[in-house]
């Protein structure tokens, strides 16, 4: 991985109900809007590769959620999936975007579903790579971790660090690169991050996905469901009941890809976007 395509930087700023967001906007101001949201514990780096090469055809805008990556984190955050959802309809807003093609992983399922089912967000077509969305979720460690956020907050920085580089390696039966990994986890450990990643996860919780889950029968958009058939944190059977729930969706499985299929699969899952997001455009609501 050379030096220039992992420089990864958010050079514009918005300021969100829920505190400063970095983010960015590539390709052709005129061409059709693609916005990408990430999931937890990442950032935006998970879409580069993938943001590069749908620019050639789209506008494409990326971001770093309220308490991730290079936006602000700060103590008494609200960071939880409700507030994401409102922060993403006022990002929505502040782009003037109207209808855009929105593509969302992990978490980001959760935030791009709340602010289409509740904050009455518009999207054209809505692509999901195995997302947050149905119960029950989150590991026994997952939740270890939230219920004594306070105490794992004050771990020395180097334990720290190695438990965090641990947690996020486990995404991938193939393997992080070593780079990748590194910027994955490098957010979360400065000061700041270490206590920014036990808030988030403390902030959380299934009554998120409980208060939206009943109504994906709602959803009148083309929708692709991506996922990764190895993925050992939400397994591959949750896109099967996902993909049932959703009028019309499309179900994409990507053979030996984990929960990071943006890593793992990075050509297949462009392809699968590509062609989603070259369809015929849907008829507007």
């Amino acid at each position: 991985m050379t030096a220039a395509r992992d420089s990864w930087i958010l050079d514009q700023t918005f300021a969100s109900s829920s505190g400063t967001v970095r983010w960015a906007a590539l390709g052709p101001a005129d061409a059709p809007p693609v916005v990408l949201v990430h999931g937890t514990p990442f950032s935006s780096y998970v879409w580069r590769d993938i943001a590069r090469s749908l620019s050639g055809e789209h506008r494409v805008y990326v971001w770093d959620l309220p308490g991730y990556g290079a936006s602000e984190m700060r103590a008494g955050q609200d960071v939880s999936l409700a507030a994401q959802g409102r922060v993403l309809t006022e990002l929505l807003a502040h782009w003037r975007l109207d209808h855009p093609a929105v593509v969302a992983h992990d978490f980001g399922g959760c935030v791009s579903l709340r602010a289409h089912l509740l904050h009455g967000a518009r999207y054209e077509r809505l692509a999901l790579v195995d997302p947050v969305a149905l119960a029950p979720w989150g590991s026994p460690s997952y939740r270890l971790l939230g219920e004594n956020a306070d105490v794992f907050a004050r771990l020395p920085p180097a334990l720290h660090r190695a438990m965090i580089r641990e947690y996020v390696a486990s995404t991938s039966p193939r393997g992080l690169h070593p780079a990748a990994l590194d910027r994955l986890v490098e957010p979360w450990c400065t000061e700041e991050g270490q206590a920014a990643f036990y808030r988030q996860i403390a902030q959380n919780d299934q009554r998120f996905t409980d208060e939206i889950q009943g109504r994906y029968g709602e959803l009148e958009l083309p929708v692709l469901i991506c996922w990764g058939t190895e993925d050992p944190w939400i397994p591959v059977a949750r896109g099967k009941e996902l993909a049932a729930l959703v009028p019309g969706a499309e179900l994409r499985l990507i053979e030996g890809a984990g929960h990071l299929v943006q890593e793992d699969a990075p050509a297949e899952l462009t392809g699968e976007l590509g062609r989603f997001l070259r369809a015929a455009p849907a008829r507007k609501d």
